[in-house]
C-alpha cells in the first residue's frame, strides 16, 4: 500500500467510476482498478460497491476517503514546507463558491490569481448550496452571510454591502414602504433557504430585525432580482447583483433612511489546510484583489 494507492482512491471516489480517474490521473483504467483490489486485499476490507452503472464507497471506504484526504494534504503541505519559501506555490485547488458572485466577479479573480502561480490548478464548483467541505474534498469555500460555528477556519475577505430595493411598478401598486415594520404587509423576495428569515436594518445606532415572507424563497440571488425586476416584490440582495438594475432604473431603493446590515465574504477551509502555500496564497490573493473591487462596493 503507497501514497499512490490513496490518490488513486481518492480520485475514483471523486470522479465515481475507474475510467474518469484514469483520465484525470493520467493512468489506464486497469491499473486503477488492480490498485484498487490490492488496497482491499492489504486492508482486508471491501472499500468500493461496484455496479455496471456506477461505484460508490462503502462505510469503511468513506472513513478511508476522509483519512486519506488528510494525509495526502499533509504530504503536499510537507513537501511545500521543505521546498522553501522561494519555491513557487504549487497543487490542486478544489473550490466550492456562490454561482451568482462566481459568474460575475470570481471568474476574473482566479484568471489573475491563477497567472501569479502557473503551477496552481484550479477547480471551481459554482452551486449555492453549502457544501460539505471535508465529506466532498473542497480545499476552500466562498461563503456570504452569517457563517455557522464549525471548527473550520474562516478568512473575512471583504464586506457586502446590502440594499433593499424594488421595482417602480411594485412600488406604484402596493405603495413605499416608510420602516422595516411596514414590510409586514408586503410581499418579500427571499434569498436563503431557512425556515423563518430576518432583515437588518440600521439606523443611529439602532439596530432592528424584521420577519418577511413572500412569494418566492431560494438561494439563488439572480432569481430573486428577475423576480423583482418582473413586479412580484421587495428584494434584499447584495450591491453586486443588483447595480446595473438600480442604474437602469428597473429597480428603485427603499427604506433608504434604514441602512441595511452589511454582510461579509469569507474563505472557509478545513483547520488540516490552513497551512497549505496554495490555500494560503489564495486567500491572501483574493482579499488583496476585493479590497478595491466593485464586488464589495
Amino acid at each position: 500500500m503507497t501514497l499512490d494507492d490513496l490518490r488513486l482512491f481518492v480520485a475514483t471516489i471523486e470522479e465515481g467510476s475507474f475510467t474518469r480517474a484514469a483520465e484525470r490521473e493520467g493512468v489506464s483504467k486497469q491499473y486503477i482498478s488492480r490498485r484498487t483490489i490490492a488496497l482491499e486485499d492489504a486492508l482486508g476490507v471491501r472499500l468500493l460497491n461496484r455496479t455496471t452503472r456506477q461505484l460508490t464507497p462503502t462505510e469503511l471506504g468513506l472513513t478511508l476517503l476522509d483519512r486519506a484526504r488528510r494525509i495526502l494534504a499533509d504530504v503536499d503541505d510537507t513537501f511545500d514546507a521543505v521546498a522553501g519559501q522561494g519555491a513557487l506555490a504549487r497543487g490542486v485547488l478544489r473550490i466550492s463558491a456562490p454561482m451568482t458572485f462566481g459568474t460575475l466577479h470570481l471568474g476574473s479573480l482566479l484568471t489573475g490569481f491563477m497567472q501569479q502561480h502557473p503551477l496552481i490548478t484550479i477547480e471551481l464548483d459554482l452551486n449555492d448550496r453549502l457544501v460539505d467541505i471535508v465529506a466532498e474534498g473542497y480545499d476552500m469555500a466562498i461563503r456570504i452571510g452569517e457563517l455557522a460555528d464549525s471548527s473550520h477556519i474562516a478568512r473575512r475577505l471583504a464586506t457586502m454591502q446590502l440594499i433593499t430595493c424594488a421595482s417602480p411598478d411594485y412600488l406604484a401598486r402596493h405603495g413605499q414602504p416608510d420602516t422595516p415594520d411596514d414590510l409586514a404587509d408586503h410581499a418579500c423576495l427571499l434569498y436563503g433557504h431557512q425556515r423563518q428569515i430576518e432583515w437588518t436594518f440600521e439606523q443611529h445606532g439602532r439596530r432592528v430585525h424584521q420577519r418577511v415572507t413572500g412569494p418566492l424563497r431560494t438561494n439563488n440571488g439572480e432569481i430573486v432580482l428577475e423576480a423583482a425586476r418582473a413586479g412580484l416584490g421587495i428584494a434584499h440582495l447584495p450591491t453586486f447583483i443588483t447595480r446595473h438594475a438600480l442604474d437602469t432604473g428597473e429597480l428603485c431603493q427603499v427604506l433608504t433612511p434604514w441602512q441595511p446590515r452589511a454582510s461579509a465574504l469569507h474563505a472557509l477551509y478545513p483547520r488540516h489546510r490552513q497551512s497549505a502555500r496554495a490555500v494560503q496564497a489564495l486567500a491572501d490573493y483574493l482579499q488583496d484583489a476585493l479590497a478595491d473591487s466593485p464586488a464589495s462596493q
